[in-house]
């Protein structure tokens, strides 16, 4: 350490003390792993407000039918235009939400999920948190603090966490979004009525890389081919069609 005279400071200190101090110094500079770095940014969820009153809007004019299948979360629900046919004979209602984080997700709880009383929730959750600096322990902690919002209102309703997807445009971040995806499964397999849709495998290539031709242009949104990766493992939670 510049700036300090060692041979002095040994004189006043046992050698067994002056090595506890190099090693606790030598840590502090290694580093604490990526999913316990300090918490990043919770940004303000009204930013989203504008979204949320349309989709209240949308319910106006043709209100959906309670007992369905929710999506919620962000833009992977959001983009995702073709669900309905994708998933024939299912009753569900998609309320996802462009570039929303779990924050806004657990924010908006009321208005964008509990208020349909659905009888399943999917989420897709997570990936702009990561993206945006946040850990997989703060990933970890508003989804838990979700699941205590819909268990204090609707005890029985079963909720379906997705996992954070291999995009090839956020590749750079694939260890912290395994971090993350590895908590919530863990956290799930403790609990009743909680089930974990893991997308990451299906979506990687032979190589363990992403696999390119399931994206759209900007190689973080799936395309159709990687939708129906989704429906497909997805599937037999849904149980049978709610009509022909």
């Amino acid at each position: 350490m510049a700036g300090y005279d060692w041979a002095m400071f040994s004189k006043d200190l046992p050698i067994q003390m002056l090595r506890a101090a190099v090693i606790s110094l030598s840590l502090l500079r290694v580093g604490a792993p990526a999913h316990a770095q300090q918490a990043g940014p919770t940004p303000d969820p009204t930013r989203f407000e504008k979204s949320v009153l349309a989709y209240e809007a949308a319910d106006t004019t043709a209100p959906p039918h309670r007992n369905a299948i929710l999506l919620a979360g962000d833009s992977q629900f959001f983009r995702w235009k073709t669900f309905a046919e994708d998933l024939a004979g299912y009753d569900v209602v998609n309320r996802g939400v462009d570039s929303f984080q779990s924050t806004d997700l657990l924010y908006y709880a009321d208005r964008l999920v509990l208020r349909y009383t659905p009888r399943l929730i999917v989420l897709h959750i997570g990936g702009n948190d990561v993206h945006n600096g946040r850990t997989p322990d703060q990933v970890l902690g508003d989804f838990k603090s979700f699941v205590g919002k819909v268990r204090a209102a609707q005890p029985g309703v079963p909720v379906a966490f997705t996992s954070i997807t291999p995009s090839p445009g956020r590749w750079q971040e694939a260890d912290v979004r395994r971090a993350a995806n590895r908590l919530i499964k863990q956290y799930v397999a403790t609990q009743k009525g909680l089930s974990f849709i893991d997308l990451w495998d299906a979506m990687l290539g032979p190589d363990g890389q992403p696999r390119e031709d399931l994206w759209v242009a900007d190689r973080i949104h799936p395309n159709h081919d990687g939708y129906l990766i989704r429906v497909r493992i997805m599937r037999p939670l849904l149980g049978p069609p709610d009509k022909p």
